[in-house]
């Protein structure tokens, strides 16, 4: 099959099952390119979460845009965009059409309750997947203790806590080598 035609079938595939936000779509968008097509490696698509997490705009949106990139360049990202963006464009509209009518009904609004309880359980499932390609040392674990501590604690950006965890990283592994150089 066509590359661009896989990639924009794929990402709308993730993009029709993703309720909840970027955080929900990643144990979707994870069993589909790392598992099932092998487009990137798990740790791969950490890195793309945690660019895109930092970069303008919507983070399930920019990861997808840059596996696209990754496998087929400028306009494999512009095709993985389309097709992620493509499903929910067609969704909000129907569903802004009818929610003028129906919202207030115990039915829906039980829906939605039943919905949110769902994607919080596909984060987590996603965390505890990606945790064991993540935290690999002690290290990896002290940077997760100390961004999950601030996260918490603090009301700062998520993107302070990227360029943080990234100096600490950065400052962690030179100080290794130093010490591995003695």
């Amino acid at each position: 099959m066509n590359i661009f035609i896989d990639l924009f079938l794929t990402f709308s595939r993730v993009g029709v099952l993703t309720f909840g936000g970027g955080y929900a779509m990643l144990p979707i968008l994870q069993r589909e390119v790392v598992e099932t097509k092998n487009w990137v490696t798990d740790e791969e698509l950490v890195d793309y979460f945690a660019i895109g997490q930092t970069t303008p705009g919507i983070i399930a949106v920019n990861t997808s845009t840059f596996i696209g990139q990754k496998l087929r360049g400028t306009l494999g990202g512009i095709v993985a965009t389309l097709g992620f963006v493509f499903p929910s464009y067609i969704i909000v509209t129907l569903i802004s059409y009818f929610m003028r009518n129906f919202s207030e009904l115990p039915i829906i609004q039980n829906a939605f309750a039943g919905i949110r309880v769902s994607v919080y359980v596909l984060i987590l499932n996603a965390v505890l997947k990606l945790w064991k390609n993540s935290v690999v040392d002690k290290i990896a674990l002290l940077i997760f203790i100390l961004i999950f501590t601030l996260s918490v604690f603090t009301s700062l950006s998520p993107v302070l806590f990227v360029i943080l965890a990234g100096f600490i990283g950065v400052a962690a592994k030179l100080q290794e080598r130093r010490h591995q150089q003695k």
